[in-house]
C-alpha cells in the first residue's frame, strides 16, 4: 500500500504508474481515494468541532439552570443533544469511509522501481545475466518423472489416491536429496549470517491482506473452514507477519532471517506438460530469506538476496540466470522482483526456481512494521524476501543437470555429508 500523501501530492504518477502495470481498470481508484480522503477529513474536523462544542454547550447549560433561566437552558440542552446525534452519524460514515478507502487504496499497486522493464506478462521479462555455461549431453534426457521414477525416488500414483492431483511421495535417496538440499540451503544461509527460523504454518486473514494483494489471495491461499486461519503458501507470510503491529530498535536494523516451512497453495488454472509432474504442486517445502531493513538499505539487500540463490545453485553445479521481471508481471506490492532460472538440459531452456522481491513500504505500511531511529523519529520499515531453494522444482534441475548416460544421479561435492557421503544415486528400476 503506498503512501496516501503521494495520492495527494502527486496523482498522476500514481495514475502512470498504473498503466505501467497495464492495470487501467484501476485507475478510477484515483479520483475515488481522493474524493472519499477529502471527504473523511471533513468527517473529522466537523466530528472535532461539535466535540469541542459539546463542552463549551454543557457548561452553559449548567450556568443558565443556576441562573434560574430554564428555558433557555432547556434550549441548549436540545442542541446538545441534537449534536449528539450528528456526532454518532459522523462517527458511523467516518467508519464506512475509512473502509472503503482502505479497500482501495490496498488495491492500488506500488510504485515500481525506474529500472524495471515496461512489459505486459512474464513474457515480456527481461535475462539480465548468466551464470555457468548450460550444457546439452549427447544421451536422451527423459522427463523428470521418468529419471525420478527410475531412481525409484517418487510414487505419485498412490498420493493421487490418498490426496488427488498435485501431491506425491518422495522415496529413498531422492527423499534424502530434497532433505539434504534443505539443510545444505539452511546451513548456506546461516554461513551468511542469516537467523534460522521455523515459523507457524498458518496465520489470521489480517497478516494475509497485509502481505499480498487480494487476487494473490484467491488464487493462493487455503482457508481453514470454520476459523480465521489460512496456510501459507510461502513462509514469508507469517514471518512477515510476525512484525504486525511493531515498533523495531533501529539499532537492530537490519533483521536478516532464514525460514524453513511447507507451503500449501492452490496453483490455479490448467498447465501443460513441463508444469505436471512435481513443477506445479498444492504442497512443498521451501527455504526463503526475509529482511526486515531501513529505507535506504534495501536496494543493496535486493542485490544481496539474489545473488545468494545464484551462488547456491551453482555450489550445487547448476547452470543459472537472473532474468528481470517486467511491471505487468509484478504483484501489486512489489518495487521490484527477478526471478533466478535453472538450466534444463531436456527443454533446452531456463525454468523459474526463485524469485526475489523488494517491496519497499508496502507491506510495512498494511502491517504497521516501524522502527524507532536514533533521532527518535518512528519509520516505517522496509521489507525483502527471496526463495534460498524450493526442492521439488530444484529436484527437477538438479537430476537433469546431474543425469549421467546409464540414468544414474552424481551428487556434487556440496551434498555428499548431507548424503551420508554418497557421490551417486543409482537407477533402481
Amino acid at each position: 500500500m503506498i503512501d496516501i500523501n503521494l495520492i495527494r501530492n502527486n496523482p498522476e504518477l500514481v495514475r502512470e504508474n498504473i498503466r505501467k502495470k497495464f492495470q487501467d481498470k484501476k485507475l478510477p481508484l484515483v479520483d475515488e481515494v481522493l474524493e472519499l480522503d477529502g471527504r473523511r477529513r471533513a468527517l473529522i474536523a466537523e466530528g472535532d468541532s461539535l466535540r469541542a462544542a459539546r463542552n463549551t454547550l454543557s457548561k452553559k447549560v449548567g450556568q443558565l439552570m443556576k441562573q434560574g433561566e430554564k428555558e433557555e437552558a432547556e434550549k441548549v440542552r436540545a442542541q446538545v443533544v441534537a449534536d449528539a446525534d450528528r456526532l454518532a452519524a459522523i462517527e458511523k460514515e467516518n467508519a464506512e469511509v475509512e473502509a472503503k478507502l482502505k479497500k482501495d487504496m490496498m488495491a492500488i499497486p506500488n510504485i515500481i522501481a525506474p529500472d524495471v522493464p515496461i512489459g505486459k506478462d512474464d513474457s515480456e521479462n527481461v535475462e539480465l545475466k548468466r551464470f555457468g555455461e548450460p550444457t546439452v549431453p549427447d544421451f536422451e534426457i527423459p522427463y523428470h518423472m521418468d529419471i525420478l521414477e527410475r531412481l525409484d525416488g517418487i510414487d505419485i500414483d498412490s498420493a493421487r489416491r490418498t490426496s488427488g492431483q498435485g501431491f506425491y511421495y518422495l522415496t529413498g535417496d531422492i527423499a534424502r536429496l530434497h532433505s539434504a538440499v534443505l539443510a545444505y540451503a539452511r546451513d548456506f544461509m546461516i554461513d551468511k549470517g542469516f537467523t534460522y527460523v521455523i515459523p507457524p504454518y498458518m496465520i489470521h486473514g489480517d497478516v494475509v491482506s497485509g502481505v499480498m494483494s487480494f487476487d494473490e489471495m484467491d488464487n493462493m491461499m487455503y482457508k481453514i473452514e470454520g476459523e480465521d486461519l489460512y496456510l501459507i503458501g510461502t513462509s514469508e507470510h507469517s514471518m512477515i507477519g510476525r512484525f504486525m503491529g511493531q515498533i523495531l530498535d533501529g539499532g537492530k536494523l537490519p533483521l536478516t532471517l532464514t525460514s524453513y516451512s511447507p507451503c500449501f497453495r492452490k496453483e490455479k488454472g490448467a498447465h501443460g506438460l513441463e508444469e505436471r509432474g512435481i513443477y506445479r504442486i498444492h504442497q512443498f517445502e521451501k527455504q526463503e530469506m526475509i529482511v526486515v531493513c531501513r529505507p535506504e538499505e534495501s536496494d543493496e539487500w535486493y542485490e544481496k538476496l539474489w545473488s545468494y540463490t545464484v551462488e547456491l545453485f551453482r555450489s550445487m553445479e547448476i547452470p543459472v540466470r537472473q532474468l528481470g521481471c517486467c511491471s505487468g508481471d509484478l504483484a501489486d506490492l512489489k518495487y521490484k522482483s527477478c526471478d533466478v532460472e535453472a538450466w534444463s538440459p531436456r527443454q533446452k531452456k531456463y525454468f523459474e526456481v526463485g524469485s526475489c522481491s523488494n517491496l519497499t513500504d508496502a507491506q510495512a505500511r498494511r502491517l504497521g512494521i516501524r522502527f524507532k531511529d536514533s533521532d527518535g523519529k518512528t519509520k516505517l520499515a522496509h521489507t525483502l524476501n527471496n526463495t534460498v531453494v524450493a526442492p521439488p522444482r530444484m529436484l527437477i534441475a538438479f537430476v537433469e543437470n546431474h543425469l549421467q548416460a546409464d540414468g544414474s544421479v552424481t551428487i556434487p561435492e556440496v551434498l555428499r555429508p548431507y548424503m551420508g557421503g554418497k557421490s551417486l544415486i543409482a537407477v533402481k528400476k
